[in-house]
């Protein structure tokens, strides 16, 4: 695979991303669904509350986000790494706007669409597994991060924008037509994938094809992602930065309460840390492969102290100020990414991604959960800056001899 010119000139780091073939289409296929998405967990609330009053069914549409990462990010890993990158990831479109196209069905009972949901929730890891592996193949070891670096860019945009013009569009057209916006983003992504993308071949093709095999192959992926120490304590470390970080988005609402501002005033709490990290993401984007790694460590502690200053019980906009400068921390993937890669044996690496990024979903739904159960005991702001002080220990544990 050919250098780029990003190791000479790091201020076209993301240009020469975007300069290679096919890469445009991944971006704007990422940028198109995720935005699908957002929107469409907004519907799908405001549709289960329309339907039935209650806000516990319509809160399970948020976990019902969550939880299957756990299980079909450990689980299905292996697939990722079986079939070609570009096979996987147009199937796991194709299947998601089923399963979206599913939910209109008329008088469909809600478990059925939460069951929907969690399909597409299994599907997800998976997806963002094979295309990191697809990354790794397509992109040099120095655009890598670079490249992942731009899908965080994009999805932290479509969080800040998404759910505001997912209810703006609710209101709008309705939920059931957003629902159908949804399902075509999907096949959209597939088009852009599956014509515009090239090829990456399967990094471990060979084996069974049955749900056994699979499984089994899960969980080589998962021995040998634990028993390498190196490459455990990144994977760790992947984790722990958005775990504790997350906790400001689990308090949002609470915090805002207890400052003495509207429950609307969260807003900014929640589009802070996400402002934060593109930033950061693009501030850091523009240095050399050597100073980025050098900053690890300094980006992994900032990530956890600005929250340390919650104890002072910072006003709304001050908060906002200190959840941005949190998010700007998560830059630190793009001094971990290479390290990640050079670390891991290329027929892993589609199980390796998947189960990355589905720990990392997982560890920060359990973040926001357990911080919003402390917050129900303890003052939020309390709550977040001892979540602050443990993340400092634990990062810098994990990152010292990195």
């Amino acid at each position: 695979m050919q250098q780029s010119a990003v190791d000479t000139i790091p201020a076209s780091g993301v240009r020469s991303v975007l300069r290679v073939p096919g890469m445009r289409a991944v971006f704007a296929a990422h940028a198109v669904s995720m935005v699908g998405t957002l929107a469409a967990e907004v519907a799908l609330s405001i549709l289960i509350f329309e339907r039935t009053g209650s806000a516990l069914w319509s809160a399970l549409v948020l976990v019902c986000s969550f939880l299957p990462y756990a299980v079909g990010g450990t689980v299905l890993s292996s697939l990722a790494d079986r079939f070609r990158p570009r096979r996987v990831l147009v199937c796991c479109d194709l299947l998601s706007a089923v399963c979206i196209a599913g939910m209109l069905i008329p008088r469909l009972p809600i478990p059925a669409l939460l069951g929907l949901l969690l399909i597409t929730g299994f599907i997800a890891p998976l997806f963002q597994g094979a295309r990191a592996a697809s990354l790794s193949h397509l992109l040099d070891a120095h655009l890598f991060p670079l490249g992942r670096s731009l899908l965080r860019t994009i999805s932290q945009t479509a969080v800040v924008f998404g759910f505001a013009v997912g209810s703006v569009l609710v209101a709008a057209i309705g939920p059931l037509w957003l629902l159908t916006v949804d399902a075509c983003s999907f096949v959209v992504s597939a088009v852009l994938i599956g014509f515009w993308t090239p090829a990456a071949p399967a990094t471990a093709p060979d084996g069974e094809r049955t749900l056994r095999a699979v499984v089994k192959e899960s969980g080589e992926g998962l021995r040998h992602i634990w028993a390498n120490r190196p490459l455990r304590r990144l994977v760790l470390l992947t984790w722990a930065v958005p775990g504790f970080s997350s906790v400001g988005d689990g308090l949002a609402v609470a915090y805002t309460a207890e400052a003495g501002s509207a429950a609307t005033a969260a807003g900014w709490l929640f589009t802070g840390y996400a402002v934060g990290t593109v930033v950061g993401e693009l501030v850091v984007a523009q240095l050399s492969p050597d100073t980025r790694r050098r900053l690890i460590t300094p980006l992994v502690v900032g990530s956890q102290i600005p929250l340390i200053g919650f104890f002072l019980g910072p006003s709304v906009p001050m908060a906002a100020a200190l959840l941005a400068l949190s998010g700007a921390g998560f830059a630190c993937n793009q001094g971990i990414d290479p390290l990640i890669l050079s670390a891991t044996a290329p027929t892993y690496r589609g199980r390796l991604f998947t189960v990355q990024n589905s720990g990392l979903m997982t560890v920060q739904g359990l973040g926001v959960a357990l911080s919003g159960t402390l917050g129900t005991h303890l003052h939020p702001g309390v709550v977040i800056g001892a979540t602050g002080i443990t993340g400092t220990a634990v990062v810098l544990t994990l990152a010292r001899r990195q």
